[in-house]
């Protein structure tokens, strides 16, 4: 006889249902063999099994138990499959019957019989509410995450003799719900404000521009001019995200095991900020098992790289096909995973390897060799695809010391969030690659042509820019999407000679510096 418990795994941010299935011959030296592509931590679960049963007084069936985890051809990782094991192993002759129909375990075993938390809880539970299952249980503190898949009962266990308690009728669990007066008051008050950035009102203006319609942006300046300060306090200024986005980017946390056990939903877009020897794995994904890396963690929110030149050309030249897709596939021996990507791309750098070339009192040590060597560690092909480039000055001594306020973070986001719902009306019914089309940098070929039609007067400075710029396709697709964001703040669907105008100024910085 074949005893079969459901449990879930996951397989980039998806999840799918594996079924445990169990099988014992009596009269056979005492052994558990795992199979269906189970890791190592999978294959040490009989350890974890026999013990935890042994403290908690649970009988298992005598004999070779071979435990098979199905599908056999899907590679299984992850010490979320104890329990399910447990349960497919226990001599229910002595224990008694329980009914397990319509009911999906994940969790895993102390040796003294706690159920411990596991990673991609909330994308087992999405996946097993889509497969018609009744309740999921889970282990307690993971419940508060479970519950955002809202429409199947999570149950929250602590340990083995609670879950028995339960299955046996003897005392029932309350299922772990969230209500959604509970799932906003999760959401983050930003900590960190644009007020605190003194001066700096031209890189402001062009950071509001990109967070409404989520373009990428390179700051040069010298150092101490404000650069981090400034993209450390973007996301503070960006619209909120919707519920879907939230989901999607606690999913992804989870998977990588990066979610705070105190925060169910991520509510507040991510900021991640990598140092600059991080490995091509660690920036994009990988690992034998594939995990997600800093650009899909950054999903939804802003990849922050300081001191851009620094970086691995080799490593920062993997951003330039996930930019374009909003998303990056990752193939290993062990298999093939997709992780989304969609990031908001913010590069800070130095004009120069000391730092001070067009300093406003600081002379240049750096030989005109230096800084072209200096500045050509960033790629053409890289460049192209940041929409906004600016410079940020040194600030004056008046500056720093005033005591007038700045435009605080609240203020600024009324009109990017304004901005961002006329582009909203627009783009109401369109779609990328099966997905909402949400801002204006996501725009593709078809909604350019669309979306983008500059006046007369509009179409001439285009043609003198992309002549005497030497513009390519790409560049000049970008002019159009990032005037397309400047209208949007003026409530025009023409794109005016003023925007087009303010755009081909934000991305031409690379003239002064590339010489291109």
């Amino acid at each position: 006889m074949v005893k079969i418990v459901c449990s879930a795994a996951v397989n980039g941010i998806d999840g799918f249902l594996v079924s445990v299935e169990c099988v014992y011959a009596s009269n056979v030296r005492e052994k558990m063999e795992i199979i269906g592509l189970p890791d190592t931590a999978i294959r040490e679960a009989e350890g974890r099994v026999r013990a935890a049963a042994a403290s908690c007084n649970l009988p298992i069936m005598h004999g070779l138990l071979t435990v098979n985890l199905a599908p056999a051809s899907q590679k299984k990782e992850g010490t979320g499959f104890d329990l399910p094991i447990l349960l497919s192993v226990l001599d229910t002759d002595k224990l008694g019957s329980i009914n397990l129909g319509g009911k999906c375990f994940v969790g895993e075993l102390s040796l003294t019989g706690e159920i411990k938390p596991v990673c991609g809880v909330l994308s087992m539970a999405l996946a097993a509410k889509e497969l018609g299952f009744r309740e999921i249980f889970v282990p307690y503190d993971n419940a508060a995450e479970a519950s955002i898949a809202r429409g199947i009962n999570v149950i929250p266990v602590r340990n083995l003799k609670e879950l028995m308690n339960h299955l046996k009728g003897i005392e029932t669990i309350e299922p772990k719900k969230l209500s959604m007066k509970e799932l906003q008051e999760i959401a983050a008050l930003d900590t960190l404000d644009f007020c605190d950035v003194k001066g700096q009102d031209d890189a402001k203006f062009a950071l509001e521009i990109a967070a409404a319609g989520f373009h990428n942006v390179l700051m040069i300046g010298p150092p101490g001019s404000g650069k981090s300060m400034l993209a450390k306090r973007l996301p503070s200024i960006m619209p909120r995200m919707t519920l879907n986005d939230a989901i999607e980017s606690t999913r992804i946390h989870s998977v990588a095991g990066t979610l705070p056990s105190n925060t169910p939903l991520i509510t507040s877009r991510p900021f991640r900020s990598p140092h600059h020897t991080v490995s091509a794995a660690g920036l994009a994904g990988g690992g034998k098992y594939p995990l997600p890396g800093e650009i899909s963690l950054a999903h939804n929110g802003v990849l922050f790289l300081d001191e851009f030149p620094e970086f691995d050309k080799t490593t920062t030249e993997i951003l330039r096909q996930p930019m374009e897709d909003g998303k990056v596939t990752i193939t290993r021996v062990s298999g093939r995973v997709t992780y989304p990507c969609n990031f908001m791309l913010v590069a800070a750098m130095n004009p120069c390897k000391c730092g001070y070339y067009g300093h406003l009192t600081k002379a240049c040590i750096c030989s005109p060799a230096a800084r072209l060597s200096y500045m050509n560690k960033i790629s053409g092909p890289l460049l192209d695809r940041i929409d906004i480039q600016i410079e940020v000055q040194s600030l004056e001594f008046a500056t720093l010391s005033s005591e007038s306020g700045a435009e605080k973070s609240a203020d600024i986001r009324q009109r990017v969030s304004a901005a961002r719902a006329y582009a909203a009306k627009r783009f109401e019914f369109e779609t990328v690659n099966g997905k909402p089309l949400l801002f204006n940098s996501q725009m593709q070929a078809e909604h350019v042509k669309r979306f983008c039609m500059p006046t007369q007067k509009g179409i001439e400075l285009l043609k003198k820019a992309y002549d005497s710029l030497g513009l390519s396709a790409r560049g000049y697709d970008k002019i159009l999407k990032l005037a397309r964001t400047v209208a949007d703040f003026d409530n025009s669907e023409m794109l005016t000679e003023d925007h087009i105008l303010l755009a081909i100024q934000l991305r031409t910085l690379d003239r002064n510096y590339w010489g291109k």
